[in-house]
């Protein structure tokens, strides 16, 4: 058992714990900071399912992008095990009734072609424009994603266009909540953070200049600085 709260920080689409060096390195005087995979899931219980079996009774919960869905499957299922609640660079609706059309050429090119010609082209309009060009900081993230296979991302990419709608849920989350996003994230953007923030009673809202869809990398300080106060504060 962990002599500190842990905190369980849940990734995006293709991401691992990579997304959240800063915030583990940043935090581990405070808090038991976990960070899982999703590789060979694919549907948001099964997700859910894989964090609730390694986390003890009462822990502490963070969800970026497909990881802030999962979350928000862990409140639907589990609401009485989290006791403070983080969802980054999110959302709460469900796919869209031609999103699984429009991914399908994503998930084609990385069977035909391999997962850094996927990243080629799904990762510059997840950035903010001030990471773009910046191949250093890049790399790491091309070096994430060539850990999961075409496989993986059509796994993960069912669970997207399958999960269920949240938004009946946001009103009833009942512990202290966090919304935090990328002013630039033109992916899940600030307008749709507001909305969730205003969905749940009493929920803090944060936005963050300067960065897009991947906050917790692009803007790491800032980011760890928001997670201290809220979850260690």
């Amino acid at each position: 058992m962990s002599a500190k709260p842990v905190l369980f920080i849940l990734p995006g689409l293709l991401c691992d714990e990579t997304c959240f060096t800063h915030q583990k390195a940043g935090l581990s005087d405070a808090l038991d900071v976990r960070s899982p995979h999703f590789r060979g899931l694919d549907s948001m219980a099964a997700m859910a399912a894989h964090v609730l079996a390694d986390a003890p009774e009462q822990f502490m919960l963070a969800g970026f992008s497909m990881g802030g869905r999962v979350a928000l499957e862990i409140m639907a299922t589990a609401p009485q095990r989290v006791s403070k609640l983080c969802l980054f660079d999110t959302g709460a609706t469900p796919e869209p009734t031609d999103g699984a059309q429009k991914r399908q050429p994503l998930v084609d090119l990385a069977h035909d072609k391999g997962m850094n010609a996927l990243t080629d082209i799904w990762l510059p309009p997840m950035l903010g424009p001030s990471r773009r060009d910046d191949s250093a900081f890049k790399a790491a993230i091309y070096e994430m994603i060539r850990r999961s296979s075409p496989a993986d991302h059509e796994k993960q990419i069912r669970a997207l266009v399958t999960r269920p709608d949240y938004q009946q849920l946001l009103p009833k989350i009942a512990c202290p909540t966090l919304i935090v996003c990328g002013a630039d994230d033109a992916w899940s953007t600030p307008e749709h953070h507001r909305a969730m923030a205003a969905a749940i009673p009493g929920a803090q809202l944060e936005i963050i200049a300067d960065a897009g869809h991947f906050v917790s990398m692009e803007q790491p300080e800032a980011f760890t600085r928001a997670l201290r106060k809220f979850f260690a504060g």
